[in-house]
């Protein structure tokens, strides 16, 4: 079986720069300044602008975040990427950190701010169906419920997003009964209960935000598994902490070995700040994490109980192992389309960077996983469907390489008529992990109009209209008419213009 490194993701920080304040176009943004921390921070952050705010005005320092997934902060750190780039980590948790020795010795100190559990929403409905009381229910009750069909759910991916990760040790750490620090034993004990589990995800996705808006657009799955103070965040579910225990993110704000003393002193300014009672106070009331000190209160309608901390891997190995046995064994299979601009606009350098691009998905896709290629132009050129069969996936992912390298570039631009192919190919559920992503370097010059997908999309069947599009902007591409496309069908806009194609389709892979 192909393994697959947990730290072995390209980093995609293409369109996740915020900040707090505006910044002279004509000054690099990555420039250090007097009295701004350049922070790389945890996607889920982006929650925290009042605390920025409040910080700026108790301290005189800006905190500048820079949001990219915790598994792909961990390998910038690793690579030396982050050195002189940022002043200080802010991470969910610096447990998967402490696993690889070159990221842990650029860290120098690590001050908890806040935490929050994983935990379970699920509808009231189904609360009530399966008779739970919602502080006594376990994990294995949880499990029974998956197996006997009576409960479905959405995660985010554990490969990009730490409170899936988080997620999957919680889960595998329960089942397999682990009392310490799970071992390659424990997950091959664990492995035939998570296979059933598995089973009952119907929902993935890259981020816990777009999770949360897939669940609320499709009502198709009964819970969602994520952090506390973001299933907190989504009206009308009920929160569960199982009673035999969870993973926490503790959230600490780390400061870099690559930073001056000045840099350090202002780091440690902002971690003080932050623990104050005035600030922590505000933590909890507006994003719902829980205080770590002791004199402040949770927010109203976090349950106060103890929960046991379910130990994280003992070793990187076990991570990585642990990733790959739920990429390639325990999760539903993928089936992607992928929709392919191949117009004469792509001739040259464009083209180039799509070969290039598709080439290097290549040693990310996962078993069993269906991947078509429909490149077009001014109508679809060809259907190529290709699995990666467990038993021999280089043929599959070699054939891959052998119709992208084929791709040439001529015609005008049907967007909406090669989409409308793109779902007839689908046709219905096969209970996998189903998408679109559509690439292309201009507007719609040929074939459908945006108006006539509109009806078309709208006269699926609902098991085809779950299926999101997830538009890649690059070249001249419209972004309005690819938003539409993408708030149309459910899916995600990625933007390769500000970044890269190959980090564009990367990204992607989280919600397939």
């Amino acid at each position: 079986m192909r393994r697959r490194s947990l730290l072995a993701v390209l980093v995609v920080a293409a369109g996740l720069l915020s900040a707090c304040t505006a910044e002279d176009p004509k000054e690099d943004p990555n420039a250090p300044k007097p009295g701004t921390l350049r922070v790389l921070a945890s996607s889920e952050l982006s929650d925290m602008t009042a605390v920025f705010d409040r910080v700026r005005q108790d301290t005189g320092i800006t905190v500048r975040p820079t949001y990219m997934g915790t598994l792909d902060a961990v390998d910038l750190l690793a690579r030396g990427k982050a050195d002189g780039a940022y002043d200080a980590l802010w991470l969910s948790s610096d447990d998967y950190l402490r696993l690889r020795p070159e990221a842990a010795r650029k860290v120098l100190s690590e001050t908890p701010v806040m935490s929050s559990p994983v935990a379970i929403g699920v509808r009231p409905a189904t609360v009530r169906e399966l008779g739970w009381k919602p502080e006594n229910v376990t994990w294995s009750q949880v499990d029974r419920a998956v197996r006997d069909g009576r409960l479905t759910y959405g995660m985010t991916d554990p490969a990009r997003s730490n409170s899936g990760f988080a997620t999957l040790v919680s889960v595998a750490s329960a089942l397999s009964g682990a009392q310490s620090a799970l071992t390659d034993a424990d997950v091959a004990k664990a492995t035939p209960r998570l296979k059933e589990f598995f089973r009952g995800q119907k929902l993935t996705s890259g981020s816990s935000g777009w999770l949360a808006t897939a669940y609320r657009r499709r009502g198709t799955v009964d819970a969602l598994l994520n952090y506390e103070s973001v299933l907190k965040g989504i009206p009308g579910l009920t929160v569960i902490r199982p009673r035999d225990g969870v993973v926490t993110a503790d959230y600490p704000f780390s400061s870099l070995a690559s930073t001056d003393a000045r840099t350090r002193e202002d780091v440690r300014k902002v971690t003080a700040d932050l623990r104050t009672d005035a600030v922590q106070k505000l933590i909890t009331d507006t994003t719902r994490r829980r205080p770590v000190v002791p004199s402040v209160r949770p927010a109203a309608g976090l349950d106060t109980g103890r929960r046991r901390e379910l130990p994280f891997p003992g070793s990187r190995s076990v991570a990585d192992g642990l990733l790959d046995s739920y990429e390639n064994e325990l999760r539903r299979p993928s089936r992607t389309v992928y929709v392919l601009d191949t117009s004469g606009s792509m001739e040259g350098d464009r083209l180039s960077a799509l070969k290039k691009a598709l080439t290097g998905l290549t040693g990310d896709f996962r078993d069993r996983e269906e991947v078509t290629l429909m490149p077009f132009g001014s109508n679809v050129k060809s259907v190529r469907t290709h699995v990666v069969d467990p038993k021999d996936p280089g043929a599959g992912l070699a054939a891959i390489r052998r119709d992208t390298d084929a791709l040439g570039a001529d015609g005008g631009t049907a967007v909406y008529t090669s989409l409308e192919q793109a779902y007839d190919h689908l046709g219905p559920d096969r209970d996998t992990f189903t998408s679109i992503v559509l690439m292309t370097d201009g507007e719609n010059t040929a074939g459908a109009e945006a108006g006539d997908f509109d009806g078309f999309y709208r006269a699926l069947g609902r098991d085809r209209r779950d299926i999101p599009v997830f538009p890649i902007l690059f070249g001249d591409s419209s972004r309005s008419e690819l938003q539409h496309i993408a708030d149309l069908t459910g899916g995600r806009l990625f933007d390769a213009r500000q970044g890269s194609l190959d980090g564009a389709f990367e990204e992607i892979r989280g919600y397939q």
